[in-house]
């Protein structure tokens, strides 16, 4: 969504990326006060929402949230600082993809655990699986723990324009034009990627759906980008939006 002054779209994302970081907590996605999500300003090429670091995603309300430019320093008085590695690997990866409007990383369980087998790969073994079908990129080199920006540009160069990045012994990540693709990315890697887990666990060959299978089936999923809203919204309306609730503070 893009109506309204700069000032209501700029406040409108605080809130989104807030409910990002709670709905996250909420279906237990995130990994105590580790992990980030990003976000850019409206009206603006180079700055930045950031979650803070030490704060609980369950705690975190809009107005906790870090303006950064391009190099992690803080534009607007707070009293908290941006993560470190979030600022090394989200940062590069938004002024280098195409679709960088939020960057969002986790380590998840199911996904990550295939990031944690040689040559772990995300396969075409179930429909929602099929939605990702040549549009997710392997990081296979793990350097540690990303403190410094050349780490994070080598891991853009590796993501290109993709939607989805595996990142060897480490997790997941994903670039797309708006939070809510973001988070129904992020959720739907997980549950395809818990599907596979599960299967492999059978001690059995995998079914895996031919090419063309796979691209006929990531067509006809048709518009995700509108039902990504919906289940956004959706999930903000069941955990969130009730009295009390105080993330877009």
């Amino acid at each position: 969504m893009t109506s309204g002054t700069v000032e209501e779209q700029v406040q409108r994302t605080r809130v989104d990326l807030a409910a990002a970081l709670r709905l996250a907590a909420k279906l237990e996605m995130n990994e105590g006060i580790d992990n980030h999500f990003t976000a850019r300003v409206p009206g603006t090429p180079d700055r930045f929402l950031i979650n803070p670091k030490n704060l609980h995603w369950a705690e975190i309300r809009a107005s906790d949230l870090l303006v950064v430019d391009p190099t992690g320093r803080v534009m607007e008085p707070s009293e908290y600082s941006p993560p470190r590695s979030g600022v090394a690997i989200h940062l590069p990866i938004h002024l280098a993809h195409p679709r960088g409007g939020a960057v969002f990383h986790l380590h998840m369980p199911w996904s990550t655990a295939l990031t944690c087998i040689p040559d772990g790969r995300f396969e075409m073994v179930h429909q929602n699986s099929a939605r990702f079908y040549g549009d997710i990129a392997y990081d296979d080199e793990y350097n540690s723990v990303a403190l410094d920006q050349d780490e994070g540009r080598r891991m853009a160069r590796v993501f290109g324009d993709k939607t989805v990045m595996f990142l060897a012994n480490h997790g997941v990540i994903v670039a797309t034009e708006t939070i809510a693709e973001a988070f129904d990315t992020l959720y739907y890697v997980e549950r395809a990627s818990q599907v596979q887990v599960l299967a492999m666990s059978m001690g059995r060959s995998l079914r895996v759906m031919s090419e063309e299978l796979a691209v006929r089936t990531r067509a006809d999923f048709g518009n995700y980008k509108m039902a990504a809203a919906r289940h956004f919204e959706a999930l903000k309306r069941i955990h969130l939006d009730q009295p009390g609730s105080d993330y877009a503070r």
